[in-house]
């Protein structure tokens, strides 16, 4: 099963031309299941996941944030929503957005968002989230990774597969609030990556990013609770994706997180039935 995390960057920058590089890292990636966060939605009805989902034959679980006046009076445009999203192969039979918590003066609306997918044999609880960002707001982080947390514990249960959490966690892997997030029994699925692989999501070589840091940040990850019967959810292989120019245009600020893990049913990474194939 083919697991993808991805920041979308929102309404920022050359938007149109970054949504179509998305799709084309997508397409490739054929993943089965995508975790999205800083999605956007128009007051017309057009919504990027939704979008993508469609261009991608997969089905999507939205949420959208319920404080989006920071963010839209960054781009002068209060018609443009923000949110989070699954996407995935599977049609979700349980779904659930939880506001994270965060002081008043830095709320804009962060969220995680759950969908139990309807795979066979094993549901898969799947969580994507966005923390808030700022070297400052640690603090903020460890109570919003603490909700999380328990987020989780409430919707994990009932099922073979172990929970997979993916998202922005807007912090390094040593950081508090991650090691936080490790000790409620998730694993890092970037320990199983190759170890001269790049790492960095954040990276100063991206030019959105004009003074990203040297030689970057591994801020966006994929975690997955302890394998299940014969290592259900078992990581295989993990690394970037959506970390360079596609037709000139970089898709994102961030780039993806790919996490190949041994799926329901039999089905792994190459199953030529996978979307895409």
């Amino acid at each position: 099963m083919r697991v993808v995390t991805w920041n979308l960057w929102w309404r920022f920058g050359p938007w149109a031309d970054r949504q179509k590089a998305v799709l084309a890292v997508l397409r490739e990636l054929r993943p089965d299941v995508v975790g999205l966060q800083e999605v956007w939605a128009a007051a017309d009805g057009a919504n990027l996941a939704e979008w993508l989902a469609g261009e991608l034959g997969l089905h999507c679980v939205w949420a959208a944030c319920e404080a989006p006046e920071r963010w839209q009076r960054r781009i002068g445009d209060d018609t443009v929503g923000i949110g989070a999203a699954v996407l995935s192969r599977w049609p979700a039979m349980e779904r659930a957005a939880l506001r994270l918590p965060v002081p008043e003066e830095l709320d804009d609306g962060r969220l995680a968002l759950y969908a139990r997918l309807d795979a066979p044999g094993h549901p898969v609880p799947f969580f994507t989230a966005h923390l808030t960002s700022g070297g400052h707001a640690s603090t903020v982080r460890r109570e919003q990774v603490a909700a999380l947390s328990d987020f989780v514990a409430v919707h994990r249960r009932g099922t073979g597969f172990p929970p997979v959490v993916t998202g922005d966690l807007n912090a390094r892997p040593e950081s508090p609030e991650v090691r936080l997030l490790r000790a409620g029994r998730l694993q890092d699925a970037w320990e199983h990556a190759d170890p001269s692989a790049p790492s960095a999501t954040w990276d100063g070589a991206n030019p959105y990013i004009p003074d990203g840091p040297v030689p970057g940040a591994r801020i966006d990850y994929v975690h997955v609770g302890p394998p299940g019967p014969d290592g259900l959810g078992r990581v295989r292989a993990v690394r970037r994706a959506g970390d360079g120019p596609v037709g000139g245009v970089w898709p994102s600020d961030h780039a993806a997180v790919v996490a190949d893990l041994a799926g329901p049913g039999g089905l792994e990474a190459t199953d030529p039935g996978r979307p895409g194939s």
